[in-house]
């Protein structure tokens, strides 16, 4: 009988009063629905997105940017220390269920104001008549043979009395200690809530990772969009500067108009003024992707100023199947772990209706005279268990129980959508690849056709039998589409790093790398030091 209290502590010790998290269901997906995936021609789900999947466009100075932006980006080091600071926000949860011990000291002169207190109690005029030699206590006492007796009482009588108007010095030091037993579970609700925020937080830099994967890549595509459109201009430019040749030969020969020269010329004109607009974009591509790799504009001039062809679209691209894109997509990782998180903040709001039970001690000296703080006749404690039992809040508890529930279904929603949004950014990236890829095969036929007929325009207007606006029509119809061309290549390629980004690939084998610089992690040298024992690195 005398052990059933504890066994009925230890019982509800293992407690913990509230829903416990379990992982949310996904969609059943059975496939992807746009043709491209299923046909298997280019893009299969039959294998798992590659890791490394920009190494899939071979092309070396992609990959050198993307290590530098691992390294060197802004934004993604601010996400890691994001997450280091959740993870000392899960040490503050869990040591809240931890003994705490402080040590304090202090000096005091106080004026305690004893007389006052007699005087009020009449006890101090009865004290006073004993000091008094003249009282009948003083003379019977000096007739029962004990002369000095008297004298001496009344002495030290007096001299106590003179006394309660005089200051005290107090000294102290000691120990104290608490220890909240969390028999319901809140301390362990808010570690697990702990944990799991840090856990979104996470996810939430494996996000910005994949994020910056793609914002580098879509850059480097764009640079080396604008320097192949600006070569392809080039190159109009060169047809118009021998279209314009050829006219003013044949005006000098008598065998064209000045209407033709002039029309001529201005084809010229109009094609060179588009040159300085395409470096404008690779110049301000090249200082994106300084910033992105955490460098001033300039700082990869040198490396990317010069013209290359753009990057090549893999052979094959791999998408794996639907169902296990909740697992790769950080995003939704990162909802999961929000709704398990809102799940533990219900158990901390149910513990809130349930008693709290510490254990308190104090022990301590205590002296009038600081040569006495070594005597431990004047030590002191205090031990002994506390309960708080909330009785009536005025409803803020149970406000903040339905304001938990509702933060949970919302987190479930968010969750759910997460998902379906993940499946739509895939469906699209696949239908936007497969058509764009259509349209650019199209383009592909229209620029080698536009290049059969400028040279027979300028054949039979070279023989005298076409007019001179035929041969600027089908100059200018090539150059329109040898400019869509380029365009078309651009956005083809920039679907595929879109496909990348949406079946969640690029953080698996890189979150490791990126590491947070610049944290002392020691305590001062103080007593308060012994705290890091009990800091432990979060699980």
């Amino acid at each position: 009988m005398r052990a059933l209290p504890w066994v009925l502590a230890l019982g509800l010790a293992a407690c913990s009063v509230g829903p416990d998290y379990t992982p949310p269901k996904s969609p059943e997906v059975a496939g992807w629905n746009d043709s491209s995936a299923r046909t298997g021609a280019t893009v299969t789900p039959q294998t798992n997105p590659d890791p490394h999947w920009w190494n899939g466009f071979g092309d070396p100075v992609l990959t050198d940017l993307m290590q530098k932006a691992i390294a060197g980006n802004l934004d993604l080091q601010q996400a890691v220390y994001r997450v280091v600071e959740a993870r000392q926000g899960e040490v503050s949860a869990r040591a809240a269920g931890l003994p705490t011990i402080g040590g304090t000291g202090s000096y005091m002169r106080e004026q305690l104001g004893l007389r006052g207190l007699l005087l009020s109690q009449g006890a101090y005029g009865q004290l006073n008549s004993l000091a008094d030699q003249s009282s009948p206590l003083n003379t019977i006492g000096s007739g029962l043979g004990s002369p000095g007796l008297g004298s001496k009482a009344s002495n030290a009588i007096g001299g106590a009395l003179n006394q309660l108007d005089q200051p005290v010095n107090l000294y102290q030091y000691g120990l104290n200690a608490s220890w909240e037993l969390d028999l319901f579970g809140r301390v362990r609700r808010s570690e697990e809530q702990a944990g799991a925020r840090t856990q979104a937080q996470i996810e939430a830099t494996n996000d910005a990772l994949v994020m910056l994967e793609g914002q580098v890549a879509q850059a480097y595509v764009q640079l080396r969009g604008a320097q192949a459109l600006a070569a392809s201009q080039q190159e109009n430019v060169r047809t118009a500067q021998a279209a314009f040749d050829l006219t003013y030969k044949r005006q000098r020969q008598g065998l064209a108009t000045d209407l033709d020269v002039e029309q001529a010329r201005t084809q010229l004109a109009d094609t060179e003024y588009q040159l300085p607009g395409y470096e404008k974009q690779s110049q301000q591509a090249i200082n994106r992707l300084s910033v992105l790799t955490g460098q001033p504009p300039g700082a990869l001039d040198a490396m990317l100023g010069a013209s290359a062809p753009l990057p090549t679209i893999p052979p094959l691209i791999g998408i794996g199947v639907p169902s296990a894109l909740a697992r790769r997509r950080p995003d939704v990782r990162q909802a999961e772990a929000q709704l398990h998180a809102a799940t533990a903040n219900v158990g901390v709001a149910v513990a809130s209706f349930y008693p709290d039970i510490s254990l308190t001690g104090n022990f301590g000296v205590r002296a009038l005279d600081a040569s006495y703080l070594t005597n431990w006749a004047g030590s002191f404690y205090s031990f002994g268990p506390s309960i708080s039992l909330p009785i009536f809040q005025g409803g803020r508890l149970t406000a903040g129980l339905r304001l938990a529930r509702a933060q949970q279904a919302e987190a479930a929603l968010a969750y759910r959508g997460a998902v379906l949004n993940a499946l739509r950014e895939v469906e699209d990236a696949l239908v936007a690849y497969r058509t764009d890829r259509a349209g650019r095969d199209k383009l592909a036929q229209a620029v080698r056709s536009g290049e059969t007929t400028l040279y027979l325009a300028r054949d039979s207007y070279t023989h005298g039998l076409a007019d001179f606006i035929q041969v600027l029509d089908a100059e200018r119809t090539l150059i329109g589409s040898r400019q869509q061309l380029v365009q078309a290549d651009v956005l083809l390629i920039g679907d595929v790093v879109s496909l990348y980004d949406a079946v969640g690939g690029g953080w698996q084998e890189e979150a490791g790398a990126v590491q947070a610089t610049g944290i002392d992690p020691a305590p001062p040298i103080m007593p308060a030091a012994l705290d890091s024992v009990a800091a432990a690195p979060p699980r």
